[in-house]
């Protein structure tokens, strides 16, 4: 939408370095218009599950995250990584969801669904506020929310961390922008807006950096903001002058956002070590520096082709190995032939430099260089650097439309068309995200050896009882990628699932061949040396899977078990305890734990364990059974009978409460000797 040049617009596209909004009945009802559409663009996703991929980390086999939020789980977030990332933050606002939400997924995803439409209404405040172009502004964080691209950010619980550090970056880049435009009012003339008095000064800077660490304990992606803010210096505030980007106009600057840099240097070396530290960094070994180079190239011009023709999206693209040396060339020649020509049309369209210098440099730290995990690039690493590609276009196609005015309506349609096709696309794109299944089925139509994808599907078959069509997943799994020890793991579950005990074996002692330290398939073989009667080696096993993750509740229950059944109760009685310290509302620790007291002969201690066990669990057949059996044993007939009819109520043909119940009867009958 072309927007006439005003006096505080000049010829060239460039704004004054002090830009103040006036008050606007259509400003103030824009942003709200932006939360509110995209609310209803993406209100369907509170009726999709969580799916297996990356979600069970966070939440749903998160024992700590389900908790809620207490001083306790503050400090386990800020200390315990989890995959393979340190984002306390967005951990924090899990637990806070489940405090809410429980286990409900719809609460999860109104969380992130709001989060975005508030960082749809940010980014044209932060644009509004720089610029002064309202609708231009708009245009920018209307296409910024519609776009396909962002679905895998906001409907993918796991990746709140997109959208919760791009709301605080967002308000970090607001912050700053006011700090600046108050050192420029400061040189310039006072405005009662912007009032540039040292308090104000020192108050926006300290937003800015306190948003700019919150941002950073969401998701490190943010440590080349402080480039961003070079960006904004340099256009639209001009606080670099008319010469660009020189050394001496830059040099000022630079001091000026010492404390970001030092942030951003924190939170890189914090994460470079938590990724090494969890083996999710890829070495040179596995995919070679020149192959994730040229991956790099190839990917910047991927992910615009995905911004300008949002096709065949996935969850995963796999990353394949070597590009075509043809292709490679071709996309570093567009990367820096584009760079080269903005570079020198940046005095006469700054924005133009700004936009792309914001795409190229918000993506350095996920391009690939140094590779974590196994994709070649990922839709949600787009959210933030899909905003420089935006003001790019808005404003150039603004430009064009200035200076040739033939062309307003020719782009006027096209931009509709756009928004339109946007709108369907994220619409359909959407609703494959409803569940694992049919996300993993889509991924395989429209990537080629997606080994991820064939292993997740096989995950949700299995979970369905589907185990055999489970097993072809997994193997077509293990054929794109043999050595990959989670997929052993997993197609040996398969096969424990269907009784085939020999071939799971062989699974398991495969995956350890290739990892030693897979805490599943120690935990998984151990529970098969269990049914097999081989109880230390079972012991050896849930010892080892306890020693690489002691935090484990079922690993502590079912090495408590197999203590009992060799005599070691006290031992036993500890991993009990420790089972339902970390997972309170664990029924079948509690009443493990009674028998336990009670082969001791502490009948008192039992009968607390049974009777917290049926609070958890009231239908618990089991524990009225035994806890009536020790309420016999104290001489309190009356409350066993009522335990073994409700036992027998239970599970009607449960003959050792039956025959439980028969004695007590016959007891209660027969006077006391005296």
């Amino acid at each position: 939408m072309s927007e006439p040049a005003t006096k505080s617009q000049s010829a060239s596209g460039r704004t004054p370095a002090l830009v103040v909004p006036g008050p606007s009945c259509h400003a103030s009802l824009l942003p709200i218009l932006l939360v509110l559409g995209t609310l209803a663009l993406y209100w369907p996703a509170l009726r999709f599950n969580f799916i297996n991929y990356d979600d069970p980390d966070y939440v749903t086999a998160n024992l700590q995250v389900q908790s809620g939020l207490s001083w306790e789980s503050v400090k386990w977030a800020f200390f315990n990584p989890v995959a393979a990332n340190w984002h306390p933050l967005t951990m924090m606002s899990h637990m806070l969801d489940c405090q809410f939400y429980g286990l409900k997924p719809w609460g999860h995803h109104l969380t992130s669904v709001l989060l975005h439409a508030l960082n749809a209404a940010l980014v044209f405040l932060l644009l509004r506020q720089t610029t002064g172009a309202r609708w231009r502004s708009f245009l920018v964080a209307l296409f910024f929310s519609v776009h396909p691209l962002r679905i895998q950010s906001v409907a993918w619980i796991a990746e709140r961390k997109d959208i919760l550090s791009g709301c605080f970056g967002l308000l970090a880049l607001i912050f700053y922008a006011r700090y600046a435009q108050r050192k420029i009012a400061n040189r310039q003339i006072a405005s009662p807006t912007l009032p540039a008095q040292p308090g104000w000064l020192i108050a926006d800077y300290l937003l800015a950096l306190g948003c700019y660490a919150l941002g950073l304990m969401s998701k490190s992606m943010l440590v080349t903001w402080p480039f961003v803010m070079l960006l904004l210096d340099y256009w639209p505030l001009h606080r670099l002058g008319n010469s660009g980007f020189g050394i001496r106009n830059c040099k000022m600057l630079v001091v000026e956002k010492i404390p970001f840099f030092a942030l951003a240097t924190t939170a890189s070396v914090a994460t470079f070590v938590v990724q090494q530290h969890a083996g999710a960094m890829l070495t040179g070994e596995d995919i070679p520096f020149g192959a994730r180079s040229g991956n790099a190239l190839i990917s910047y011009c991927r992910y615009l082709g995905k911004l300008f023709w949002p096709s065949d999206l996935a969850i995963l693209y796999p990353h394949p190995g070597y590009w075509p040396l043809v292709n490679v060339v071709l996309a570093g020649g567009l990367v820096l032939g584009l760079s080269a020509l903005l570079f020198m049309r940046q005095r006469w369209q700054p924005y133009l430099l700004m936009g792309w210098l914001w795409y190229c440099g918000t993506l350095v730290p996920v391009i690939g260089l140094v590779q974590v995990g196994a994709q070649a690039m990922a839709d949600r690493y787009t959210y933030l650097p899909s905003v420089g590609v935006l003001i790019f276009v808005v404003w150039g196609a603004n430009e064009l439309a200035r200076r040739r005015r033939e062309m307003g309506i020719t782009i006027a349609v096209a931009g509709t068309t756009a928004f339109i096709l946007c709108l369907e696309l994220t619409r359909r794109q959407l609703d494959y995200w409803r569940d694992s299944e049919t996300l993993f089925r889509h991924a395989l139509a429209v990537t080629e050896n997606n080994y991820l994808a064939h292993n997740n599907l096989g995950i949700t078959l299995e979970v369905k009882g589907q185990t055999g069509e489970a097993i072809r997943q997994f193997q077509e799994a293990l054929r794109l990628r043999p050595d990959d020890d989670v997929i052993h793991n997993n197609l040996g579950a398969a096969f424990a699932k269907l009784g085939q005990t020999e071939e799971a074996i062989a699974q398991y002692q495969e995956t350890l061949r290739l990892n030693l330290d897979n805490v599943q398939a120690h935990y998984n073989l151990g529970t098969i040396r269990f049914k097999q009667g081989q109880i230390d080696g079972a012991i050896a096993q849930f010892k080892t899977a306890l020693r690489l993750k002691p935090d484990d509740p079922e690993f502590h229950y079912n090495l408590g078990a197999a203590l009992a059944l060799e005599g070691q109760m006290d031992e036993a009685i500890r991993h009990f305890q420790a089972a339902f310290r970390l997972k309170p509302d664990y029924a079948e620790a509690h009443y493990n734990l009674a028998l336990a007291f009670a082969s001791k002969g502490q009948t008192d201690e039992a009968i607390g364990q049974y009777q917290t066990a049926l609070r958890l669990k009231p239908d618990y057949a089991e524990a009225h059974n035994n806890l009536g059996a020790a309420l016999g044993r104290k001489g309190r007939l009356d409350e066993a009978i009522n335990q073994f009819q409700a036992a027998i109520r239970l599970q009607p043909d449960y003959l050792q409460a039956r025959n439980n119940l028969s004695q007590a009867l016959e007891m209660k009958q027969v006077p006391a000797s005296r």
